[in-house]
């Protein structure tokens, strides 16, 4: 059975508050830390297109950035495509990052299956974590109904991550990897996160992957009822006018917002949870997080010495 080949979005756009003083520290500006090199002589979104690179074709990946990161993107992306880049006036959250990206897609390729992936992620274990793109890739060309998130093994009752109960087992194939969504947890208090650590959840790592309708027909059922009409309205003016996407008619439209809370937690019937097993994920969203992870690749010898923050 043939399928049409995947996109990536990568989520480039965020001002990485929390880690502003760290990345300001090593960079010695007011960077973002998707484009500081805060570990490996990489920045984070070198790493993410790295990682992805294994799975994604260059024409078919894209990044959502804002504008006001111009200086840095057109330098760490200067080999991008145009039309591969959604460039946001401003940053309005996740929601309408995932909105103007499904806009550029479905008005270039249709209803593919589209992967979103956020560039402040480490995997210890990035075959691992591939393999499991792969495989989520594989049930979200089968089901068109069903967006498949990528579930992380919890090592600690983190009170800073979302957390996902998982419900039955899709069975069969994927025997204990792949599973109906009960509930999310977004950020739970310490007792109830060591509750669902004890009781087998996960960690969300806010890698979703399935086709591009059933993004659009969760949103419309969430936050933004009328997306559909305004991403058709949207795709009429990219035709017909030179040199634009349909993105300026769409932004006024949408609210700023997180996809995770104001969608993925309202639409639990149409989710499935990928358990990626052992792949070492950390959301470098604090400097402990992005120490921890260098003190890792320091032990294991992966971190050029000197490397470290004093």
């Amino acid at each position: 059975m043939n399928y049409q080949q995947p996109w990536a979005v990568v989520l480039a756009g965020g001002d990485g508050i929390r880690l502003r003083a760290l990345a300001q520290l090593i960079s010695g500006e007011d960077r973002p830390k998707q484009y500081c090199q805060l570990y490996g002589g990489e920045t984070l979104l070198a790493q993410t297109r790295s990682r992805l690179a294994h799975g994604f074709h260059p024409e078919r990946t894209l990044f959502a950035v804002v504008k006001k990161h111009e200086k840095f993107f057109r330098h760490h992306l200067a080999d991008v495509k145009p039309s591969c880049m959604v460039i946001q006036p401003a940053n309005k959250g996740t929601t309408a990052a995932v909105i103007c990206s499904l806009l550029r897609i479905t008005t270039l390729a249709g209803d593919p299956v589209v992967a979103f992936f956020p560039t402040d992620h480490h995997y210890s274990n990035e075959s691992r974590f591939i393999a499991s793109v792969h495989r989520a890739v594989r049930v979200a060309q089968r089901r068109a109904d069903t967006l498949v998130i990528l579930g992380a093994e919890p090592d600690c009752a983190e009170v800073d991550y979302g957390w996902i109960e998982p419900g039955p087992s899709f069975g069969g194939r994927f025997l204990n990897t792949l599973f109906r969504v009960r509930r999310f947890w977004e950020k739970p208090p310490y007792a109830t996160a060591q509750a669902l650590l004890d009781a087998g959840c996960l960690w969300n790592t806010f890698v979703m992957i399935g086709r591009a309708s059933i993004f659009l027909e969760m949103i419309e059922n969430t936050v933004a009822p009328g997306v559909s009409r305004a991403l058709v309205a949207a795709r009429r003016y990219s035709r017909d006018t030179t040199n634009s996407t349909g993105q300026d008619q769409l932004w006024p439209t949408l609210a700023a917002g997180d996809f995770s809370r104001d969608v993925l937690t309202s639409s639990t019937q149409n989710l499935a949870v990928l358990r990626i097993g052992d792949a070492g994920w950390s959301d470098l969203g604090t400097p402990d997080r992005v120490q921890a992870v260098m003190a890792r690749l320091a032990v294991t010898g992966k971190m050029p010495c000197g490397a470290l923050i004093g």
